[in-house]
């Protein structure tokens, strides 16, 4: 059996999905801001396809970041983190506020962190 060297530590792999999903989901929402200021789309469609580039960026991130083993472990943190770092960015900007919609993006986040991450490090087997 092989030894894991990113047991309990922040594996090169863990900093490089976290970075890259948070890459991800800053300029998928920026593009889509100005996608929005352009077309003047309506407002019920924004929380929706702001949730879905955080949920495929939480993915992009895991499924070009991770391989080996511990996936679950590695995709959930990866989703935890890029959920409070992101929200502490577009915090900054007044674009975000904590309440039930953070919540519901950490735990939603976790959960497809942990799925991506299951799949990213089986698909590479």
């Amino acid at each position: 059996m092989e030894k894991s060297s990113d047991s309990g530590r922040f594996s090169p792999q863990l900093i490089k999905g976290i970075l890259t999903g948070v890459i991800a989901t800053i300029a998928g929402i920026l593009i889509f801001a100005v996608i929005v200021n352009l077309t003047g789309i309506n407002q019920s469609v924004i929380k929706g396809v702001n949730q879905f580039i955080k949920i495929i960026s939480v993915f992009i991130g895991c499924l070009f970041s991770f391989s080996g083993e511990k996936g679950l472990i590695k995709g959930a943190i990866s989703g935890i983190i890029i959920t409070v770092i992101t929200y502490l960015i577009f915090l900054l900007f007044g674009a975000a506020s904590f309440g039930t919609g953070f919540l519901i993006d950490l735990a939603l986040l976790t959960v497809v962190g942990a799925i991506s991450g299951i799949i990213a490090v089986n698909v590479k087997k």
